[in-house]
């Protein structure tokens, strides 16, 4: 029996706020996705996100420049890894990344996992903006994903918990490790909550209106459009809320700011 899910329902009512639901709403049947207690506590802090999204938008607070589609820039470099290494990554663009899934854990009340597909169809929001690399090249690109605000209001971010940390599965200077361990080459960044819940702040699994592509970032990547390139992780696998960065990994921040460069990268 096909319906109108109440999903999709709630997706129509946040679309009229600026944000969209992936899919445009459209009438789904019961399915698997729908039976996730993951997705079905993102759903439940939806409407609380758009609420607070609305206040911090009249509030007068700073949002990177957004673009009309007719900016999009005809070429968009690919920087950094362009396709990651291992078998792992090989499965699963194999597999067309079915079985991806996004962690969400650390210091949280309700530790998330989140496939391509659910995370798909949460409301989403689209953003046309300009990428500024540290290298001194910009393009402009649209990126479509869920916001990552929302992701962490549904895991229930604990109150010693101060920073976000984000693991990929692109390995610079190294083989990846084994059995899910971090390995010391592993690509990771991380955000202050502050920038972690900023409403331009997503979780990509779409540029230009198309799925990602392997060059930047398939399946998914993070978005965090006031700051620098090199803070906008792709291929995550994990994230985990911290109360501290010491420790993790050089102690910086992420992988490039532990070989020299800033930790907040703004713009």
């Amino acid at each position: 029996m096909i319906r109108v899910s109440r999903r999709a329902a709630l997706g129509a009512g946040i679309a009229g706020s600026g944000l969209a639901l992936a899919g445009c709403a459209k009438i789904i049947s019961a399915d698997k996705l729908t039976q996730s207690s993951a997705f079905e506590r993102v759903l439940a802090y939806a409407q609380v996100w758009t609420r607070e999204s609305q206040r911090f938008l009249l509030s007068g607070g700073a949002l990177a420049r957004e673009y009309p589609a007719s900016d999009i820039s005809a070429h968009f470099r690919a920087n950094g890894t362009v396709h990651p290494a291992g078998e792992a990554y090989a499965q699963a663009l194999a597999e067309g990344f079915a079985h991806w899934t996004l962690q969400i854990g650390g210091l949280v009340a309700r530790p998330l996992a989140l496939t391509l597909a659910e995370l798909r169809a949460l409301p989403a929001r689209t953003q046309v903006t300009r990428h500024d690399c540290v290298e001194g090249w910009s393009a402009i690109g649209g990126w479509t994903g869920a916001p990552l605000g929302l992701l962490l209001r549904a895991a229930g971010v604990l109150p010693s918990a101060k920073y976000a940390v984000f693991y990929c599965a692109d390995v610079l200077g190294g083989e990846p490790a084994k059995g899910g361990a971090q390995s010391p080459g592993q690509y990771y960044e991380s955000l202050a909550l502050v920038d972690a819940f900023h409403p331009q702040t997503i979780i990509a699994y779409a540029m230009n209106g198309r799925p990602l592509e392997v060059p930047h970032g398939a399946p998914l990547r993070l978005r965090v459009e006031r700051q620098l390139g090199y803070k906008h992780a792709k291929y995550l696998l994990q994230i985990q809320l911290v109360d501290s960065l010491a420790g993790i990994h050089g102690g910086a921040g992420g992988y490039w700011e532990d070989r020299g460069y800033d930790w907040y990268a703004g713009i």
